[in-house]
């Protein structure tokens, strides 16, 4: 029972937007958003997202800290914020329902410090 309560729980975090949804074209500076379109073009461990109204390139932190498996042609909603023309991702979430949990909401990104940081 408690495993039914615990993945009903996560089957509603993954629907409920973590915030407004944004088309890419009115993105401004500051504020988590969402906004969805398709992948064009992958650049490491960076891509570039469209819809009808625009594109901006996707940011998902260093790749060394981790490698993201994306495609072009591949529909994805990402949470994050618009930074100086690009798209800081905090999480990425699939149409098959998959999140990709880039970086925590709050607080600095796990990669700060570098690969060579105190601790890891």
């Amino acid at each position: 029972m408690l495993r039914l309560i615990a993945a009903a729980a996560a089957s509603l975090a993954v629907s409920v937007p973590l915030a407004a949804q944004t088309v890419i074209g009115e993105l401004n500076r500051g504020g988590l958003v969402e906004i969805e379109g398709a992948v064009t073009e992958v650049l490491g461990n960076r891509f570039v997202l469209r819809d009808a109204t625009g594109a901006v390139l996707v940011t998902n932190g260093p790749s060394w800290h981790h490698k993201l498996d994306v495609r072009p042609g591949e529909t994805l909603r990402v949470a994050g914020e618009p930074e100086d023309g690009e798209f800081d991702a905090f999480r990425i979430f699939r149409s098959n329902g998959d999140v990709i949990e880039i970086r925590p909401l709050d607080g600095p990104p796990p990669w700060a410090g570098g690969p060579d940081r105190d601790g890891d």
